[in-house]
Order: C-alpha cells, then sequence, then structure tokens
C-alpha cells in the first residue's frame, strides 16, 4: 500500500513536470489511453483520449514563456486495481504581452481516478477546478476555445453536492 501511494504521488507530480517541461511525451506515463480530463473552462477543456490532450496541451502551453504547476496535499486511498488521489495545485504563466511580461496566477485541486496498468498507475479520470486566481488575465486569453471568464469552486460546495470522487472513498 505504501508503495501504491508513493508511485501515485510520483505518477500526479510527473504531470506538473512534464507540462512544465513541455514534455508531453511523459503524458503515457501519467494517463492512461482512455482518459477522462476535465479541466473546466468549457468544451475547449475537457478530453477524452491520450493523443489529442497531447496535442492540445503543446499548442496551448507553447504560447508561455513559462509555466509552474506546483502539485502538494496529496490524498490517496487504493482498493485493487483502482485508486483515488485528491491533491491542490498552485500555477504560475507566464507570456509576453504587447506591453511587457504578464503572469497569471490560480489555485485548485485535482480529484484524480487512477487505475494499475502493466507500466504502473495511470491516471484514468481527472477532474480539475480552480479556486482562485490572480493577476493578468490577458495572460491565459491565448488558449483558443477555452472559456477565460472563470468560475471559482468552493470545495465545501463541490463536496456537498456529491461531486469530489474522492471523498465517496474514505
Amino acid at each position: 500500500m505504501a508503495d501504491d501511494t508513493a508511485s501515485i504521488i510520483n505518477v500526479t507530480n510527473l504531470y506538473a513536470v512534464a507540462v512544465d517541461s513541455h514534455r508531453y511525451d511523459l503524458f503515457a506515463r501519467v494517463f492512461s489511453e482512455d482518459i477522462h480530463c476535465d479541466f473546466g473552462g468549457g468544451p475547449g477543456a475537457a478530453f477524452t483520449d491520450l493523443a489529442t490532450l497531447q496535442a492540445v496541451f503543446k499548442d496551448i502551453h507553447a504560447v508561455f514563456s513559462a509555466t509552474q504547476h506546483m502539485v502538494q496535499g496529496h490524498a490517496v486511498t487504493v482498493s485493487g486495481d483502482e485508486a483515488h488521489c485528491f491533491s491542490y495545485v498552485s500555477a504560475r504563466f507566464r507570456r509576453g504581452l504587447e506591453d511587457g511580461e504578464g503572469v497569471f496566477e490560480s489555485t485548485g485541486w485535482y480529484d484524480d481516478v487512477l487505475v494499475r496498468t502493466a507500466g504502473g498507475w495511470r491516471i484514468r479520470e481527472r477532474v480539475s477546478r480552480m479556486v482562485t486566481y490572480g493577476g493578468d488575465i490577458r495572460v491565459m486569453q491565448a488558449m483558443p476555445g477555452v472559456d477565460t471568464n472563470y468560475t471559482l469552486l468552493s470545495l465545501a460546495e463541490e463536496a456537498a453536492g456529491g461531486r469530489i470522487k474522492f471523498l465517496s472513498q474514505v
């Protein structure tokens, strides 16, 4: 169980390294082929296959001069070949704008369902929600089809509505 927990935490952290280093080939070590990822922000921010996620993330993140995703506070449950991991994320995005470098910051969470595969644990489902944001919103307006009129969600409200899968396991 402890080895599973450590492996699951490493997978969620590898996601951040892959995005920030633009190594989207690493997504094959993070996500299952049949993923369902919902990053909020409307239809342009939901994905149901790994190849599309890799291609879209490559295009979306190409405009940023730097990103930094910090994933922490992992809580993990394991039941056989399925696991749930809830973690908090803080992210920074930097991008050149017409009047200089702009920075956008956000905080939120990942609610992940993972499956054990021959290659190790992989995220099969991810729901990502934003709690706060600040900075220059123009930085994020580089993502065609993704709504930058962000909806901020409270974990307490989402939990009360039964929308946090991890909480169904504890």
